[in-house]
């Protein structure tokens, strides 16, 4: 397996991982494009991927936060913004390399700490931060209320 940090190159096969973990892009793929282009235009982001010989396979995106990020005690902070692992190669170290290597560009950045989160629902990927050593510091419920009268009637 073969880490390295996301080139242009890369980006079709990088995209396509991206869709797999967040499959309500299928259909707005333009707007996983705009994000994914960010990140290789950005000083504060960046993404590597595992490759198996030619065949990207794992992909962890990443970036620095200088807000305020929930139980953290430093800024900035490293920040996990999503990790993906093709199913037929899980189960083999891959993301725990990945986290590896998010420690490192974090660290290499000037941050102490690195975060991440996940749904509440996804129990899945609760049990994997904890397995990697991250510590839950909060859970949410977010709201939204449409105090302008000209969108409550916009559905």
């Amino acid at each position: 397996m073969n880490f390295c940090e996301i080139s242009k190159e890369d980006y079709n096969e990088w995209l396509e991982l991206g869709v797999a973990l967040w499959p309500d892009y299928k259909n707005k793929k333009d707007e996983l494009e705009k994000e994914f282009n960010d990140i290789l235009e950005s000083s504060k982001k960046t993404a590597f991927l595992c490759k198996n010989e030619n065949e990207s396979i794992a992909f962890v995106n990443l970036s620095i936060r200088s807000d305020y990020v929930q139980g953290s005690s430093k800024s900035p902070v490293g920040y996990v913004e999503g990790i993906y692992v093709d199913p037929k190669y899980r189960k083999k170290g891959l993301a725990k390399e990945l986290i590896k290597i998010a420690e490192q560009w974090s660290l290499k950045n000037g941050c102490k700490e690195l975060g991440s989160d996940a749904e509440l629902e996804n129990i899945n990927s609760q049990k994997f931060h904890k397995n990697l050593g991250f510590k839950e510091v909060n859970r949410t419920v977010n709201f939204i209320k449409i105090i302008d009268d000209r969108l409550q009637n916009i559905t």
